[in-house]
């Protein structure tokens, strides 16, 4: 029965995260970003927080795939890169303090994140690097 009920699971699927349209309000077009620091951020931020995310083979299987979308929904509820932009100076002001303050205590990218995407790790250099930039943003 149990067999059963995961077998009927894999033909619900979830919400797709992907777009190959980066919007004018983008972060990246936002802001003047170094190419260092937007591999940075694509490598270690956009996956989770913006309209493109790259789904790994796994997400297709559920209810990982429903954890997953449910994971990014949060993400970007809590800090969309794809629509930087959009927000105001207040919220952009604010969501760059947030993100300099949680990339320099390590909580982000996610150790649950980085466990299984190893190449999302940040590297001291590659932290320094990014908050050192957002704290030029938010002078």
């Amino acid at each position: 029965m149990l067999l059963v009920a995961l077998v009927v699971l894999q033909f619900i699927s979830t919400r797709s995260n992907q777009s190959t349209t980066v919007l004018s309000t983008d972060f990246a077009k936002t802001y003047d970003v170094p190419e260092d620091v937007r591999s940075i951020l694509a490598v270690s931020c956009y996956n989770c927080h913006s309209n493109n995310t790259n789904y790994p083979w796994y997400s297709r299987v559920q209810p990982v795939g429903w954890y997953l979308e449910n994971h990014i929904k949060k993400g970007k509820e809590e800090l969309n890169l794809s629509e930087f932009g959009s927000y105001s100076t207040r919220k952009q002001k604010s969501k760059l303090k947030s993100m300099i303050s949680q990339v320099d205590d390590g909580e982000m990218p996610l150790a649950s994140y980085t466990f299984i995407h190893r190449e999302a790790c940040l590297s001291e250099n590659s932290k320094k690097r990014l908050v050192d930039y957002l704290k030029t943003l938010n002078e």
